[in-house]
């Protein structure tokens, strides 16, 4: 009666799908997390580049070089990361450049951006952005690619322009 009831038990397969779901649910809750926080993350990075690239048109509009434009791409980059949704914890990176060339092909930069080049050369002056902030993971972890040691990960946008 014992043997008949234990092999009756081996034969039973009530149940199984239920243990088929508790061992494959949490890889797959995990997947979706995963693509979540990926999704999310790719989202800050494009409302990033998209404000990068709001600044440098706003600064582009200007059309003057009597001054260094860094004090209005960082004016410009803080209101439009405010209009993403993003009004604190922004690295706002600014640059502007005068390069040099007296061939056309080497060129060469200059200390000042509101400088001249020699009356022989090719005058070229830069300017662009880098937005960085760091994203939190739902579950921050030090094994996402490229994460600090407290499992956040650094993204950035950029934008750059030749003015002249």
């Amino acid at each position: 009666m014992i043997r008949n009831a234990v092999s009756r038990l081996l034969r039973n397969e009530h149940g199984a799908s239920l243990v088929e779901l508790a061992l494959t649910a949490p890889f797959m809750a995990s997947l979706l997390i995963g693509m979540a926080d990926l999704s999310r993350a790719f989202s800050m990075k494009l409302q990033m580049e998209q404000a990068a690239q709001r600044t440098i048109e706003q600064v582009e509009q200007q059309k003057s070089v009597a001054t260094s434009y860094n004090a209005s791409l960082t004016a410009e980059a803080t209101s439009a990361m405010a209009a993403a949704g993003y009004s604190t914890g922004n690295t706002i990176t600014p640059d502007s450049w005068l390069e040099c060339s007296s061939n056309g092909t080497t060129w060469t930069r200059a200390a000042s951006f509101t400088g001249a080049c020699a009356a022989n050369e090719s005058t070229a002056r830069y300017v662009n952005i880098t937005i960085a902030r760091r994203f939190t993971p739902m579950f921050p972890s030090r094994l996402w690619p490229g994460a600090n040691s407290d499992g956040t990960i650094n993204i950035s946008g950029y934008a750059e322009v030749r003015l002249q």
